[in-house]
Formats: C-alpha cells, structure tokens, sequence
C-alpha cells in the first residue's frame, strides 16, 4: 500500500544594481510580475558567519534591494520553526546530527547563538510588519516554499524567484521558478540547470533519494554517491523504477546495497520530495492560515 502511494504521488509530479553587500557580476533579467520568496533563517546565517548581532535594518535592506533587482511585486517570508514535525515522525534521526553538534557548542558559542537568535527574532517580527511572514511549529521553509510553488496559480504568483543557499529548493526549478544563493552569488534556473547538474531537473529527486542528504541526516544507499547514482538512473529510470527493479542483478557491493537498503529508497521519497508532501509536512489548519494570508489579506 505504502509503495502504490507513493508511485501515485510521485506520477502526478513527473543587474545592474549592487544589493547591499553582494556584488553580483551580471546584469539580472528583471522579471514583470515576479514574487521573492526568502527562506528568513538561511539568509540570515549571512550575518551569523559575519559575527554579526545587529543586522535587522540590513537584512530588510537586502530583502527589498532583491525584490527591486527582480522587480517583484510581491515579497513572501519562509521561516522554520523547528525541525519538521513531519520528517520526525518518519525518521527519529532526522536533523539529528545538527543537534548533537548544537549540544557540543561551547559557552561562548552556545552565547554568540543565543545573541543571533535574538536578533533573527526581531528581523521576522519587523519583516511581519511589512510582509507576508509565514512560519507555523514544526514546519519548515522548505516546505512552504514547495506549497507555494505547487499552488503558485491558486496564490496568484506568476514568476518566482526562491532566495535560499539550500540546494534542496532546487526540485523547486520549472519554466518559472528559479533559485538564487547568497553563498555562491550565482542563480539557478531551467534554462542553466545543466550548469550545475549532470541529471535533469526530473532526476534530481531521484538523485537525493540514491544518495541521501547528510547535511539532514538523510541517509542514502551505502556506496552509491552521485556518478553511481546517475548511472543508475541512466540504465533503470527514476529512483522509484530503481526500487521496482529490485534485486537488481550485479555483483559489485554498491547493487548488493541497492538490493538490502531498497526501503531506504521509499523513505527517502517521504522525506525529500518536498512537492510531493509539502501539504503533509504543513497540515491544513496551517494552510488554511497561509490562505488566509496570502489570498484573504485584503
């Protein structure tokens, strides 16, 4: 039952202007009609590797010279509270590795994070008087973000442009959503995806889904990195395809993994295909609430 949920929800799915303190080095295609969503604490972590606990005025600064470089029209807020509430159900180890290594901080690192989370705080409430600040416990950014896309018809977006270092918005890539890193001062988008991947944007999912996530503690097949991956995508399909092809036939270590961590392949479906279970991870009463926000403001 669980696997023909899964194949079910996974077939519907198959400048010149300098920004605060970015200096980008090429004019940005200015887009009528666009939507900025920022993902709040992944930007923020900006001025946390600065060392830098008074930044409020400079993250709203940065946030509107975004929007004006891409000319959108609409700014929209993305912020986690905790870890997923969704993801932990599923996998206990979820992100656990972030809280081990939290747990390991020194006093006067355990001080200077409390110091910018205090002044994270007062970033969203400020941004709350100004825009859309979408933030609800034990869901994530990532996730809204992916709803917004899913539905972006339904909210009224057009053009989207996801602000966020987190490759993991990248399976939120199409015609009209595109990615832009703080980190790399680079974008991405359908049109140079090939820039920065060797499989398709299709495929890319099936990518994670090989070879885990170890940033969130995602595990992956043991011995099956990204070459092995592509190659395996190249010969069988999706990952799903992968899974139905089980046991595959081989004798090399990485397709006997493949064959006794097949299960892993589903969960990591579960907990990294965001477009797929985004509503999931969020929960009605939470969407309703985005609803309400986005649709009803007026």
């Amino acid at each position: 039952m669980r696997r023909q949920l899964l194949r079910n929800s996974f077939s519907t799915l198959n400048r010149r202007k300098q920004i605060m303190a970015f200096s980008f080095l090429k004019k940005f295609e200015k887009d009528a009609g666009s939507t900025l969503v920022i993902d709040a604490l992944n930007l923020a972590f900006r001025w946390k590797h600065n060392g830098k606990t008074d930044f409020v005025q400079e993250y709203i600064g940065t946030v509107q010279s975004l929007a004006a470089s891409y000319n959108c029209e609409k700014i929209i807020i993305t912020a986690d509270q905790g870890s997923s509430s969704y993801r932990k159900n599923l996998d206990p180890g979820y992100k656990q590795n972030r809280k081990d290594k939290y747990a390991e901080q020194t006093e006067e690192e355990a001080a200077a994070f409390k110091a910018f989370f205090q002044e994270y705080e007062k970033t969203l409430a400020a941004l709350e008087n100004m825009y859309p600040v979408l933030r609800y416990d034990g869901v994530e950014a990532d996730d809204i973000a992916a709803h917004l896309v899913k539905f972006k018809g339904h909210y009224g977006l057009d053009k989207v442009w996801l602000v966020s270092s987190d490759r993991d918005w990248d399976l939120l890539i199409s015609d009209t959503v595109s990615r832009f890193s703080y980190v790399t001062r680079k974008e991405v988008t359908k049109a140079n995806w090939r820039d920065h991947y060797d499989v398709s944007i299709e495929e890319y999912i099936s990518l994670k889904c090989l070879t885990g996530d170890k940033g969130d503690n995602v595990p992956g097949i043991p011995g099956v990195g990204p070459k092995r991956a592509q190659g395996l995508i190249e010969q069988f399909g999706s990952a799903m395809d992968i899974y139905d092809a089980t046991p595959l036939a081989g004798s090399y270590k990485y397709i006997h993994n493949v064959n006794l961590h097949a299960e892993q392949i589903l969960k990591n479906y579960e907990l990294m295909d965001l477009l797929t279970y985004c509503d999931e991870a969020i929960g009605v009463d939470n969407i309703n609430d985005i609803e309400g926000k986005l649709i009803h403001e007026d």
